[in-house]
């Protein structure tokens, strides 16, 4: 890349080492959230494979049905790209709705799960309570520093997601 600066180098280098310090904290958020997604799908198989279950034809079991809970607040939380646009869905109240089903899961089927299913239920929710705050955190800065705009939609443009905490951080 060249340099602009009127004074040659000096000046041409202070914006890249800014633009490379603003990417390197982006890069370091988006790993740090990876893997916070990543630890909680761990910690979903590890259970499976304690359990010896894996989805396999037969019937729908509690594993399944946090196993999509999962999967829906990880996605809402910009852990999974959307299939249609490959785009990152930042909507932590939609993440939050789901997080709060597995919580109601949680207190419903207190004493009738297994061991097994008791732990991957606690740990999903563990760990996806962490990435909700680290997600809200980082989105809420991100407004305060004017990066993004309130209201700015994620999902699309979907309605029912505007507000702060529904804007969408830049993804690279």
């Amino acid at each position: 890349m060249s340099s602009t600066g009127p004074s040659g180098g000096a000046a041409g280098e202070a914006p890249k080492i800014i633009i490379d310090t603003d990417w390197k904290s982006q890069a370091q958020a988006e790993k740090e959230k990876l893997a916070a997604a990543e630890s909680a799908k761990k910690a979903e198989q590890q259970a499976k494979s304690e359990a010896g279950e894996g989805r396999e034809a037969g019937p729908v079991g509690i594993q399944d049905l946090i196993s999509l809970l999962v999967s829906q607040a990880l996605m809402y939380l910009g852990a999974v790209p959307d299939p249609q646009s490959g785009r990152a869905i930042v909507a932590p109240e939609y993440a939050k709705l789901h997080i709060d089903m597995l919580a109601a899961l949680e207190e419903k089927t207190k004493g009738n799960l297994s061991e097994t299913e008791t732990k991957l239920l606690s740990r999903a929710l563990h760990e996806l309570r962490l990435e909700y705050v680290e997600i809200t955190n980082y989105v809420n800065k991100a407004i305060a520093e004017g990066k993004i705009k309130p209201g700015a939609a994620g999902m699309g443009g979907a309605p029912g997601i505007v507000g702060a905490t529904g804007a969408t951080p830049p993804v690279h």
